[in-house]
């Protein structure tokens, strides 16, 4: 099946799904298995291996396997299925999904808004609705505290970024273990095979998949499918010849009474273990990170109909091989491959891996992106790697910086079940999260009832925590990697939004007065030159501090003076239609405005965007519309086309960028740990991260900027 690069745009394009045809959906399903299920399709490859890594390799008999097994089985059928597929891909914002897009939710039902510049218009966005007005108790209860216990919406927000520094992890760890136990099969065949040869060439396989994602994943995303459909097919074909072969009594598993008796016989060994039991979910986050690239009906449907059942198979033939072969438990799944049919599939396992590294990849570039809209990251190159799919991206300094920490852990570590015991532990952090946010979506902006609010969560947050102790518990052994790289990523984006907040703040407070610059024209010798001045600040109403201190030191500006504020709301996208917000600044006569250009946390501002001629239309729409007096209706007209005429005169004339290089440094009174984060590290972040004009595509030669100190 060949894909469409349109059905492919319309998979992201959410107006569209509802009236999506059954042959578009079965084609967004098949496409999805490319894009979404490259993790969740390779766990396969580590899962028993990890599980049985531990002192539970000493009980290597038929009923811890098919007590294993049978944990698997009910993992993958209560957490990936009725909870993700059922439950968790129905809490979309406008189509999309993640743990920005839950906190997007909340924020806009519960008015959490952690953005500074938040205005009334904002909530009139088509993309901004919050459904019906009635309230239910609990909704009211929950609301109310948010609102009495400010502090508890930034724990809200340390929560979220621990879930989404959790993520990250995942894609450290993902390429990693992926791609190290698929190339580790070839040891089968080549036994003296030094292993410092196997992971030269995990490595060199690593370095090819981050040095490829500036082409963009759409180049080569037309056999990620293809690859993913021939991995699951291979492995649930060879799942069930195992099955027939070894043991058919596996089936009998299935049962949740095997899960009792291996807990039973194991004792604390067997709880220890599930921590590689969980690792058969891993990619569920994933799935749901990336709804907005496909329809929740194209999900569900691949997931349910062909992911499913092709994961059961694959994992039950190996407990069969496993039950007859207690030996081989450390390299399972490739001993339990066939000998004639071994190298195609380690071929295709291989290919398998890079797919299911790729899909990560890109669902980290996407959540560094959605951190950035929302002031949670240091600003950094965001490039487009297709002109017709939105948000296919490709991050340079993320890229490589996952590729270096890639490295470290394949070359630092060497074993997979330390990776596994690190890998778990992340998965386990994001679902709790997941879960955790998923009540408060319930509660808020589903308005259930309780007893439905608290079934969701002591069933399945009950669950999860008896992983995440077992996780907990194999910390020492690997466990703490993404601890540490979670909590760095923490501190990086808490210290980001601190900064920025604070600044925003000293903007708000350090605000000048229109009328006190216009009275201090005739003193200062203030005259108005030809052209357009664009002043970016973050404040939507009231003139910034900049423009104070840049006009008493150079006492003119332009004929037509807009003040900018580039901004981002709490929805995904913002339509082209709904993008500037036109208003005047004082008299008709001082020729000022200010334009406040909204994106949301999915957008990304295009390179080649012909930014000056938009807003000047959106200017010249917003004077022709203006509405004026009746009874002077004829020179209203009149004057309404000679002031078009000279904002375009002004246009023609020349356009200047004034932007603020503003350096934030701690008052003298701050305490030692405030100096070391603003003075230190964000002035340290401020300085190498990417400057405001070159995200704003700001044209050098007509840059003014204009240096102050903000002293937070």
């Amino acid at each position: 099946m060949n894909q469409s690069p349109s059905l492919i745009e319309q998979g992201i394009s959410q107006q569209h799904l509802k009236t999506l045809s059954c042959a578009n959906v079965l084609t967004l399903a098949y496409q999805s298995l490319g894009v979404i299920y490259g993790d969740l399709s390779t766990s396969p490859l580590y899962v028993y291996k990890t599980t049985f890594s531990g002192k539970l390799s000493l009980h290597e008999d038929d009923e811890e396997i098919f007590g294993v097994f049978s944990f698997i089985f009910w993992t993958f059928t209560l957490i990936a299925l009725f909870k993700y597929v059922f439950i968790v891909l129905s809490a979309d914002d406008n189509g999309e999904g993640g743990t920005f897009a839950l906190y997007s939710l909340l924020c806009r039902y519960a008015e959490l808004s952690i953005l500074p510049n938040h205005q009334e218009m904002d909530e009139k966005l088509s993309t901004y609705a919050t459904g019906s007005p009635g309230e239910t108790r609990q909704s009211a209860a929950v609301k109310s505290f948010f609102e009495k216990h400010p502090k508890s919406q930034k724990c809200l927000l340390l929560f979220v970024l621990l879930g989404t520094c959790m993520a990250i992890g995942d894609s450290v760890l993902t390429p990693t273990i992926s791609v190290l136990s698929a190339v580790s099969g070839v040891k089968l065949k080549i036994p003296n095979l030094h292993e410092n040869y196997v992971v030269i060439i995990a490595c060199i396989i690593l370095v090819a998949i981050f040095s490829v994602q500036r082409y963009g994943t759409h180049r080569v995303a037309f056999i990620f499918a293809p690859i993913s459909t021939a991995w699951l097919l291979s492995i649930s074909s060879i799942g069930v010849y195992n099955t027939i072969k070894w043991n058919p009594r596996i089936v009998s598993a299935l049962s949740p009474v095997y899960m009792y008796k291996f807990l039973r016989s194991t004792g604390v060994e067997g709880w220890v273990s599930l921590g590689g039991v969980v690792l058969s979910i891993t990619g569920v986050e994933t799935m749901f990170a990336d709804l907005g690239h496909f329809s929740s009906l194209s999900i569900k449907v691949a997931f349910s109909f062909f992911v499913y059942p092709c994961l059961i198979l694959a994992y039950m033939g190996e407990a069969a091989f496993l039950s007859k072969h207690h030996e081989d438990i450390q390299q399972s799944f490739y001993k339990a491959i066939p000998e004639p049919v071994f190298w195609p599939v380690f071929i295709v396992a291989t290919f398998a891996a890079v797919v299911g590294s790729q899909a990560v990849i890109s669902a980290t570039f996407s959540i560094i992106s959605q951190c950035c809209a929302l002031d949670c990251f240091p600003r950094v190159k965001i490039i487009h790697t297709s002109s017709k799919i939105h948000g296919q991206i490709y991050i340079p300094e993320v890229n490589w910086m996952l590729m270096c920490l890639c490295l470290a852990v394949t070359i630092g570590l060497r074993d997979t079940n330390m990776m596994g015991h690190a890998y778990g532990l992340a998965v386990t952090s994001v679902m709790l999260v997941t879960t955790c946010l998923m009540t408060l979506v319930m509660t808020i902006v589903w308005k259930q009832r309780i007893i439905t609010v608290l079934a969701f969560v002591v069933f399945f947050g009950s669950i999860e925590l008896l992983y995440f102790s077992s996780c907990v518990y194999k910390v020492p052994e690997g466990g703490w990697i993404p601890i540490l790289l979670s909590l760095t990523f923490m501190a990086v984006m808490y210290i980001w939004n601190y900064g920025t907040t604070k600044k925003h703040e000293f903007d708000v407070e350090n605000k000048v007065s229109m009328d006190r610059i216009v009275s201090l024209g005739p003193s200062i010798g203030m005259v108005r030159v030809p052209g357009i001045g664009l002043v970016y600040s973050n404040l939507v109403t009231g003139v910034p501090a900049v423009f104070g201190h840049f006009v008493t030191n150079l006492p003119a500006f332009h004929k037509i003076l807009v003040f900018v504020c580039v901004k981002s709301v709490q929805v995904p996208y913002v339509g082209e239609e709904e993008r500037f917000v036109i208003s005047r600044v004082g008299p008709k006569e001082y020729g000022m405005f200010r334009s406040v250009v909204r994106y949301g946390y999915r957008d990304v501002p295009r390179e080649m965007y012909d930014f000056e001629s938009r807003l000047v239309s959106a200017i010249v729409e917003f004077v022709e519309t203006e509405p004026g007096l009746e009874e002077e209706e004829m020179s209203s007209v009149r004057r309404k086309k000679e002031e078009c005429m000279e904002i375009m005169e002004a246009k023609e004339a020349g356009v200047a960028y004034i932007l603020g290089h503003s350096y934030a440094k701690a008052k003298q009174s701050s305490s030692v740990l405030k100096k070391l984060a603003v003075n230190v590290v964000f002035a340290f972040m401020s300085t190498n991260c990417r400057g405001t004009d070159v995200v704003l595509n700001v044209p050098h030669t007509s840059l003014l900027e204009v240096g102050m100190v903000y002293y937070v």
